[in-house]
């Protein structure tokens, strides 16, 4: 509530409208937003889902939390879903898999398999589906981590978060040393960021 208060520069319809319902329960405050708002398929619950696959060791807790954090804002299951689907791709990288092995593997069976090596016949809009889409779709066809957000940077429209989602899974599977010195070096909260990564790993170290 405390960063809500802050007014952030950047917060999406869902997850403003969330806060403004909290009254104690964020799940009944993300059911009234669906119910206000007529939808919550937005992509803010994704983008901010990652650090659940960096502090949890087991698949199944990173599963279940993955889904609970989800569903605070966003009651939509589509977004539940794709939460999931990510961070078990971002388990797969954790664990040595080839990128292109784990996202295929995490994606059959599921309304993402036959959509993601051609380029999306979508817009790169807010909605969880055409973002996850569009992050696929770059992991799978991109050779580093530069690539990878620029390439997101590049699309217009939602292009910031997707490209914070994309990166995501970039930085995991590519490693920190892959990130150019241009980015990291240019980072306005560095401090804080180290602060919060150094309690992931101390959380996982402890899971």
């Amino acid at each position: 509530m405390d960063w809500y208060r802050s007014k952030p520069k950047d917060i999406g319809n869902t997850i403003r409208h969330v806060f403004k319902s909290y009254t104690g329960n964020w799940f009944e405050a993300a059911f009234l937003t669906d119910l206000d708002l007529g939808q919550s398929a937005g992509n803010g619950s994704l983008m901010r889902c990652l650090p659940v696959a960096l502090a949890y060791r087991s698949l199944s807790d990173i599963e279940q939390v993955s889904r609970i954090q989800s569903k605070m804002t966003h009651y939509d299951e589509r977004c539940n879903d794709a939460c999931v689907i990510y961070n078990r791709i971002a388990f797969r990288l954790l664990h040595g898999e080839e990128l292109k092995r784990a996202i295929l593997s995490e994606i059959k069976g599921s309304e993402y398999e036959s959509l993601v090596e051609e380029a999306p016949d979508c817009e790169s809009s807010g909605f969880v589906i055409h973002t996850f889409r569009w992050v696929l779709h770059i992991l799978l066809s991109s050779s580093d981590f530069s690539e990878v957000v620029q390439r997101a940077a590049n699309l217009g429209n939602d292009s910031d978060t997707i490209g914070a989602i994309a990166g995501g899974l970039a930085g995991v599977y590519y490693g920190y040393r892959a990130i150019p010195s241009t980015y990291s070096q240019v980072l306005l909260i560095k401090d804080r960021l180290d602060e919060v990564s150094n309690g992931l790993y101390q959380l996982r170290l402890g899971g």
